[in-house]
């Protein structure tokens, strides 16, 4: 199961991603904002990223051009609240623009358990597939 760093400032969206996660096997890290993100994101090795665009301080953009410049590989899906829009006045979709800047999937809040697990199984068997494969530790001469 997949190593996973939620980020995202509201601590129901925190437990609600939580106990998706942790029910389906994987080990989930929580942090309250962007800069603790970071933090946690330089001191672990990560599968993947939940990483809300709003939050005080270091918002989820800055974080993922952070995460970005330390490795560039990793899934993120990026998650709001913000409305999404087809007003031409209304505020930009910042879902669609984070994607557009590297983001993988994106979740619209308030979101359903299977879309998010959803997003979580094909963010982690893009990421399998997309890496080198491992070596044959087994094969070899004695």
């Amino acid at each position: 199961m997949a190593n996973i760093l939620i980020v995202d400032d509201d601590p129901a969206v925190q437990l609600t991603i939580r106990l998706l996660l942790e029910r389906t096997g994987h080990h989930v890290t929580v942090a309250g904002d962007g800069r603790k993100g970071i933090v946690l994101f330089e001191a672990n090795q990560f599968d993947l990223l939940f990483l809300d665009i709003f939050m005080p301080g270091m918002d989820g953009l800055e974080t993922m051009r952070h995460v970005r410049a330390l490795q560039p590989a990793i899934p993120i899906v990026v998650i709001s609240g913000r409305s999404i829009t087809p007003d031409a006045y209304a505020e930009p979709d910042f879902l669609s623009m984070a994607t557009k800047l590297g983001a993988v999937a994106s979740l619209q809040k308030p979101f359903r358990a299977d879309a998010l697990l959803a997003a979580v199984d094909g963010c982690l068997k893009s990421s399998q597939s997309s890496s080198p494969p491992l070596p044959n530790v087994g094969a070899g001469s004695r």
